[in-house]
């Protein structure tokens, strides 16, 4: 199995014979080779439930019509507008981020692949505002995506664009909404129907997190000229790669391993770090999909466990110079993963010059890729003579095949981290509270219990109000 191709974990630097106490013995590695064995085996019989694990393979037909319907989009309208949070946000923004230009809503139309992206994660007044300041409703399309079409934020979002739809375009305006929900059973479905809105449909059994490479993430790419087929391709084989029960062949099962293995060590943080700006936006993506997926109460027979590692955003080489003082010298708490490639899409050279200052001048000759690759190179070694756990997940060349191994791999790594920590990664019950509280704080039907006990909470101290 050509696994190079795709994408290749090096992990020499959480081992003890790099780092030394803080690092993982091979002996250590070995005593939870047994318990590895059980978690793939549970991998396996559970996957008939993970309908995620089967997206790169049932879609042909739907990426048909996402392809029709983002060439009507990208025919007919200069923006595309994305309302919706979480996983509804992150992975089409991530994706976004790896394959198009840095800069591609500032291009100029004939530049671009498709429309411009906006991606509407958040109610904040101010943001709505301002993308009404930036697009022209009457050249718009929007795209909102919510399963259950009960989430406050993006229903709300989907209020205002209705009204002003309405207001600006009159009879036609439910014509620029693509409603991406559940087939059956929801409030946006029945919206969908009364409206005739275009609809995709998230199937049955994919969360938000794990729904990137489903209709929620795929129609954005496609509108702006991402090959969503090839993205799929690369899932696909990364598939067979994590289908290998042998930890030692499987990077996906390894990296998981290797963080389960650290957080019972007490290393409870698991920093992201990216050095190529288009992978940038993956350690948003990632942090949602660890932080929720295993940030558990209950263990699976419903004891307290109180297990997960919190994820940190960061991006090399501009946190080299705000996080990695921490990361060297601080609490002995983190793993960092060094997200890199081998081949970026661009060379830029470094001109020669001020050749009467060496400390300048040396510069000159090189190109920004050997600069960043060095940079990369000098953080992972101070973090291993410092005895700091590290690893590093490398692709050849940012791709969409690439990115889509990318994605699959880390969801893959989440699932069987979940099954070492014997927890549900598939919920999120911690998140329920906040929603319920919100929905009672706005009046809605249902929620009278709720809103007494918010009323009667206790009083906050005036003497801790400064």
């Amino acid at each position: 199995m050509e696994t190079q191709t795709l994408l290749r974990i090096d992990f020499n630097n959480m081992m003890a014979e790099a780092i030394g106490e803080h690092g993982i013995t091979e002996e250590e590695l070995a005593s939870y080779l047994p318990m590895a064995k059980t978690a793939a085996r549970a991998m396996v019989e559970k996957r008939p439930s993970m309908k995620w694990r089967e997206l790169p393979h049932n879609q042909a037909e739907v990426v048909k019509q996402l392809n029709e319907c983002a060439e009507y989009v990208r025919g007919n309208f200069d923006d595309f507008v994305v309302l919706g949070i979480g996983g509804s946000a992150l992975g089409p923004i991530a994706v976004q981020q790896a394959l198009n230009h840095l800069h591609y809503n500032d291009l100029p139309k004939e530049k671009r692949n498709g429309s411009r992206l906006f991606v509407e994660d958040n109610v904040d007044p101010e943001r709505m505002n301002a993308l009404l300041d930036v697009i022209d409703l009457e050249r718009a399309a929007f795209n909102v995506i919510t399963k259950s079409g009960s989430t406050s934020e993006t229903m709300a979002q989907l209020l205002i664009v209705f009204d002003l739809l309405k207001e600006r375009l009159g009879g036609d305006y439910a014509s620029r909404i693509i409603a991406t929900t559940d087939e059956h059973k929801g409030n946006l479905i029945k919206i969908a129907g009364e409206y005739n809105l275009k609809t995709f449909h998230v199937p049955d059994g994919v969360g938000g997190r794990f729904s990137e490479l489903c209709p929620v993430g795929l129609l954005a790419a496609a509108v702006c000229g991402i090959d969503i087929s090839a993205l799929l391709k690369g899932a696909a084989r990364m598939d067979e790669v994590c289908s290998e029960p042998d930890v030692y062949r499987n990077g996906a099962y390894m990296a998981a391993l290797l963080q389960y293995i650290s957080m019972k060590r007490g290393k409870n943080i698991s920093v992201m770090m990216p050095y190529a700006d288009s992978l940038k936006y993956m350690s948003d993506w990632y942090a949602q999909l660890w932080a929720e997926s295993l940030g558990k109460r209950f263990d699976l027979s419903g004891k307290d466990v109180f297990v997960g590692q919190t994820p940190v955003k960061a991006l090399g080489v501009t946190d080299q110079h705000s996080q990695v003082q921490l990361y060297v010298e601080g609490p002995f708490d983190k793993v960092v993963t060094f997200l890199g490639v081998d081949e970026y899409r661009s060379t830029y050279a470094i001109p020669r010059g001020f050749e009467h200052i060496p400390d300048v001048s040396f510069l000159g000759g090189h190109t920004l890729n050997e600069l960043i690759k060095a940079e990369q190179e000098a953080t992972e070694y101070a973090l291993m003579r410092a005895g700091r756990p590290s690893f590093s997940i490398t692709l050849p060349k940012v791709t969409p095949e690439t990115i889509g191994a990318l994605l699959y791999f880390f969801e893959v790594m989440t699932a069987f981290a979940g099954e070492l920590l014997s927890i549900n990664a598939f919920d999120q019950p911690g998140v329920e509270g906040g929603k319920q509280a919100t929905y009672a704080l706005l009046g809605k039907p249902g929620f009278d219990e709720k809103r007494e006990e918010l009323k009667n909470a206790p009083a906050k101290n005036p003497r801790y109000i400064i």
